[in-house]
């Protein structure tokens, strides 16, 4: 009788999980079409590329002004019922996007675009965290990044079907993010109450706790917007043509995909922590190979196991974070990595293509290498301290 109960049990834990992962895999698809779609639209009305930089920005903002927000709500409204909320604020949000076509108005709704979706992806996350059992959160926390990456690189491939003039684009996104909602209600009961949990924890109060791998988070944020957007820039400094670096990204995309559940299944059979250092380590090493291989056919096996290295630093430091903390803390904690990553995505470039104009194109693997290296160096002196 008990024995049935634990498989009742570990069953409604998986469901569960599932719905979680399929909420939040139609969430990245939203998001992944969104971006190109807005930038066609702009570039159609001549919107200058500056511009439409600066209104790309608005929604990472969001997420980062919105982060301290999220245990909060968590505690005063209930984690579900936030998400869901969310979901639902999310797709009117999107609607007035696609209602009002004027860069200016745009604006301010991409930034709400960011603060509503932000709670909607973090509280998603934290259940994920909660709901996998420890002998296999890694495999669990693998498979939910490899579907956050797959759903990001299908989002543009929806705009191949449904074009990018008129309503029908929209009409994908809205219906996208009421999907999530629906997809949340169906689970919504059998999820874990992580923000009544343990003491309050504010996401300022939560940095002190674990520094390290908020670290951790900003350099694989900086890492990956880095890359997607100068990497281009550093193949023509070789006179390597545009297909080329297209399809050098897609592979390092491809190798994110489809090796973060081995990562995940390694930092079960050794450590989170042993395993990032692993993948900062070898993620230096690429940088360091960069101007060797980028003109020999051994690129291509190198920026394939670099995607998967460079976005292992961000999987494992998840899986860590779940390891170390629950409750409130979690929330916290999430929320903290949430803002983290958008500081690494606004930071980290700028100063790459700052570096890139004074040296050359030199100046993105060394940025990139700098920066991993500060982290693997930081990660070794704690760790003699401790």
């Amino acid at each position: 009788m008990a024995l049935a109960k634990s498989e009742t049990g570990e069953r409604m834990q998986w469901a569960a999980i599932t719905g979680v992962i399929a909420t939040v895999s139609v969430f990245a698809i939203a998001q992944g079409f969104s971006y190109p779609l807005l930038s066609f639209i702009l570039q159609r009305q001549g919107v200058s590329p500056a511009v439409i930089g600066l209104s790309a920005a608005m929604t990472p903002v969001g997420f980062i002004l919105s982060s301290p927000l999220i245990p909060g709500l968590a505690r005063r409204f209930g984690a579900g019922r936030t998400a869901l909320t969310c979901a639902v604020l999310s797709a009117l949000v999107l609607a007035l996007i696609g209602w009002t076509q004027d860069v200016y108005l745009w604006f301010p709704l991409r930034f709400l675009i960011g603060v509503v979706t932000n709670p909607l992806y973090v509280l998603s996350e934290i259940w994920v965290i909660a709901l996998a059992p420890p002998s296999r959160r890694g495999r669990v926390m693998g498979i939910y990044s490899t579907i956050i990456s797959a759903g990001f690189a299908a989002g543009p491939l929806c705009l191949l079907a449904v074009g990018t003039e008129g309503w029908p684009p929209f009409l994908v996104g809205i219906l996208a993010f009421l999907f999530c909602g629906a997809c949340l209600a169906v689970v919504v009961k059998r999820l874990p109450k992580v923000d009544q949990a343990g003491e309050n924890v504010s996401v300022l109060g939560f940095m002190p706790l674990a520094w390290l791998l908020l670290s951790a988070v900003v350099v694989a944020a900086g890492f990956e917007q880095s890359v997607l957007a100068l990497l281009p820039v550093y193949g023509t400094h070789y006179g390597i043509p545009e297909a080329r670096m297209s399809a050098l990204l897609s592979v390092m995309i491809a190798g994110n995909i489809a090796m973060q559940v081995p990562l995940g299944l390694l930092a079960e059979r050794l450590t989170a922590r042993l395993v990032r250092f692993g993948c900062v380590s070898v993620t230096i090493l690429g940088c360091v190979l960069l101007p060797m291989l980028i003109e020999t056919p051994l690129i291509w096996p190198c920026v394939f196991i670099w995607g998967a290295v460079s976005y292992g630093i961000y999987t494992t430091s998840i899986i860590e974070l779940g390891e170390r903390f629950a409750g409130s803390p979690l929330v916290a904690g999430n929320a903290a990595f949430s803002l983290m990553w958008g500081v690494g995505g606004i930071v980290v470039p700028p100063l790459a293509g700052g570096v890139m104009d004074v040296i050359g194109a030199a100046g993105l693997p060394v940025t990139l290498g700098a920066i991993c290296a500060a982290l693997a160096v930081t990660t070794v002196f704690r760790r003699r301290v401790v």
